[in-house]
């Protein structure tokens, strides 16, 4: 017996009158969000330079203060991020909405826009501080932050359906991810794997004007160039089998280092005082980057330092532990910021020591350049702490610009989702897939 065809139920005459309004609200929420990147990205360089004498890369700002100078930018940078954490969220308290901060992940899986105002602007002056004085965080999350939270605002004054306010909301975080990371797509699969965890029809055209609006202005307005510029690298016979290798390495990492943020987070808890807990973490990471400068900021100049040409692998070992430790006392004392460049970081080192590690026992022209591996190792690592490996691949793939190695990418991912859900980890964002499972 034939199956009938399922009929198709017309689209509401108000809804789609008001569709080409959204469209128009989704290119506004993605010019917000990459003016919300531009901005911060501008904060930061000031504070820094007002703290250090030096804009531009962390790193190099460390390296040229002598290790006092580093120690007391930390500490004072934490307790005073503390501070504003603390001020301010007694401030918000006798707001309208109160002091509880909705993250954007949450808003988005709820259909929420109602971002407070006031938290929003608490942290994201806290995560400046902390950032822009050398927290082993990312930068990229309140950048993000921002961008879904201007577009709320933007949400709230536009003539839009409950629905589509929703929507407006999504273009803004995979415009802000977009924007921030150089990776237009990788925004869009963000939002529909771990925002989401679904294709909502009606979400897929607005995300998609909003991100690529968001691109066009920071490829015309920053940079045009990738995120992460490094040379073409070459697939060899064994790609696929040191894919597999870093696969497994990255997803049991993975899984030790949400274990060990989980952890932190206890360990810091103990110290009841706001200001007091972020000032200790300050102060710790501080004093460890008066060994090691590298361990400022959220990894970025030093992946591209990887990326760009050889690197003596002791070097790399040492920076991948202090790094590793400066980022589980930031993100343990309470620092407002993201995690994702972090995330990176120990990938693409991780990846790199298993190449030149390997090349001690295999002919070299067996490994393959080393730099292939620490591509494969930053997918490898998010796909392991996010559990999201589409996104991944498809952010990796775009921030170094480095397609040929799509297919390696794919199997490492594979690999490191397997490990890092098999010991039941609990992914960064949480997974609404997963969850209703």
């Amino acid at each position: 017996m034939a199956q009938a065809e399922p009929s198709k139920q017309p689209m509401p005459p108000a809804a789609a009158a008001s569709t080409p309004v959204l469209w128009f609200f989704a290119i506004l929420a993605g010019a917000l969000a990459a003016g919300a990147v531009i901005g911060f990205r501008a904060l930061i360089s000031g504070m820094e330079w007002l703290t250090t004498g030096h804009a531009g890369s962390l790193v190099e700002a460390a390296r040229s203060l002598p290790p006092w100078h580093r120690a007391l930018v930390g500490s004072a940078g934490g307790l005073l991020a503390g501070l504003v954490l603390y001020w301010g969220q007694r401030w918000a308290g006798r707001g309208p909405d109160g002091a509880v901060n909705l993250d954007y992940i949450e808003a988005a899986r709820t259909g929420r826009v109602d971002l407070n105002n006031r938290t929003t602007l608490v942290r994201s002056i806290s995560s400046l501080l902390s950032v822009s004085t050398g927290a082993s965080i990312g930068r990229e999350g309140p950048m993000v932050q921002l961008g879904a939270w201007l577009a709320a605002r933007l949400a709230h004054v536009a003539p839009l359906s409950a629905g589509q306010r929703s929507v407006l909301l999504v273009c803004g975080i995979a415009a802000g991810i977009g924007s921030a990371y150089h990776a237009p797509v990788a925004g869009v699969v963000f939002v529909l794997e771990l925002a989401l965890g679904f294709m909502a029809a009606q979400t897929v055209a607005p995300v998609l004007i909003s991100s690529a609006t968001a691109a066009v202005l920071m490829y015309g307005l920053v940079d045009p160039a990738p995120l992460y510029v490094m040379p073409t690298v070459s697939l060899v016979p064994t790609s696929l089998g040191m894919a597999l290798l870093a696969g497994l390495v990255c997803g049991g990492t993975g899984w030790a280092m949400l274990a060990l943020v989980e952890r932190g987070r206890t360990a810091f808890g103990h110290i009841h005082s706001l200001p007091l807990r972020l000032g200790a973490g300050g102060v710790l990471v501080g004093l460890l980057s008066a060994f090691v400068p590298e361990v400022w900021g959220n990894g970025y100049s030093t992946i591209s330092h990887l990326l760009q040409g050889q690197s003596p692998w002791t070097w790399v070992l040492l920076i991948l532990l202090t790094k590793f430790v400066a980022t589980l006392l930031s993100t343990g004392s309470g620092a407002v910021g993201g995690m994702f460049t972090p995330t990176l970081f120990v990938g693409a080192t991780s990846g790199y020591l298993i190449a030149q590690l390997m090349s001690l026992w295999l002919p070299l022209a067996l490994v393959g350049d080393p730099r292939t591996l620490a591509v494969v190792g930053m997918a490898a690592m998010l796909t392991a702490v996010t559990h999201a490996p589409l996104m991944a691949i498809v952010m990796v793939l775009e921030m170094t610009n480095q397609f040929q190695l799509t297919v390696p990418v794919m199997l490492a991912c594979g690999v490191a989702h397997a490990v890092s859900t098999q010991f039941g980890a609990k992914p960064m964002y949480g997974n609404p897939i997963e969850a209703r499972n």
